[in-house]
């Protein structure tokens, strides 16, 4: 459904990321994974090209630093002669970001902000100029259930974990800067979805699961390949004139 797209993928490396882009290259596209972590990125590469030959390359790239940005799209122009979409998947924070409200700190609360959704409108911003002049480009956000929903804090009781309140601002903030994109560039060619998966299993206490899936459907909480059709799906052809709407992929969760 890809086939021969070329597709940035921001925090390639990382958990969802790297299953993003085995994807991409799975449906014939040529992955760019992209990470500030550059040692994580091309392992994260060649691992792709050992099942997918030619289908990955590896890119450094800053979502807070537009010259990081400008540079890969320059790279990319030069060595493809296009880009076909970005996908917004990032997932910067610094030290202190997951405290309960009571302990968040307003520098600590903005500089989260800055960097996650922040970072989200500067790669938005300058791959959206470039298929603007490039006439054509699709950008898809990831966002949460937790940008949709209020917090179901009943989960979290009697373990470490919460839901962070600078996470419920930045993927609503997402939610709707893909609608602003979506209505500012849609004249120009150019489409912006968002993708909103419910939680992905990562070895989360059992309490906690046993409470999330007992307000999900038989699934419960999510694998990393459980999204990735809703990927496809965005980024190919098949939703070719869908732009400014957020999918919901979370096996019933936020009914």
């Amino acid at each position: 459904m890809l086939q021969d797209k070329v597709i940035v993928v921001t925090g390639g490396a990382g958990l969802l990321g790297r299953a993003f882009c085995e994807e991409v290259a799975r449906q014939g596209g040529l992955v760019i994974v992209a990470d500030h972590d550059e040692q994580a990125a091309s392992s994260a590469a060649s691992a792709i090209t050992t099942n997918f030959p030619g289908r990955a390359v590896s890119a450094h790239l800053d979502i807070t630093d537009a010259s990081t940005a400008d540079e890969l799209i320059k790279r990319l122009q030069v060595d493809y002669g296009r880009i076909d979409a970005l996908v917004n998947n990032a997932y910067p924070r610094n030290k202190n970001y997951g405290r309960k409200l009571e302990d968040v700190s307003y520098p600590d609360f903005c500089d989260n902000l800055g960097m996650h959704l922040g970072g989200y409108f500067l790669m938005a911003q300058r791959f959206a100029l470039f298929f603007r002049e490039q006439g054509h480009g699709n950008i898809v956000n990831l966002a949460s259930i937790y940008g949709v929903i209020a917090p179901r804090f009943e989960i979290y009781g009697d373990t470490p974990m919460t839901m962070p309140v600078e996470y419920a601002a930045i993927k609503s903030g997402v939610i709707h800067l893909t609608k602003y994109f979506a209505q500012y560039f849609k004249a120009d060619g150019i489409r912006v979805n968002t993708l909103s998966p419910g939680g992905i299993f990562d070895n989360q206490p059992e309490a906690f699961v046993a409470r999330y899936n007992a307000m999900a459907g038989k699934k419960g909480m999510l694998e990393s390949s459980d999204i990735l059709g809703s990927l496809v799906f965005l980024l190919s052809d098949a939703s070719l004139h869908m732009t400014g709407q957020n999918l919901v992929v979370d096996d019933g969760f936020t009914l």
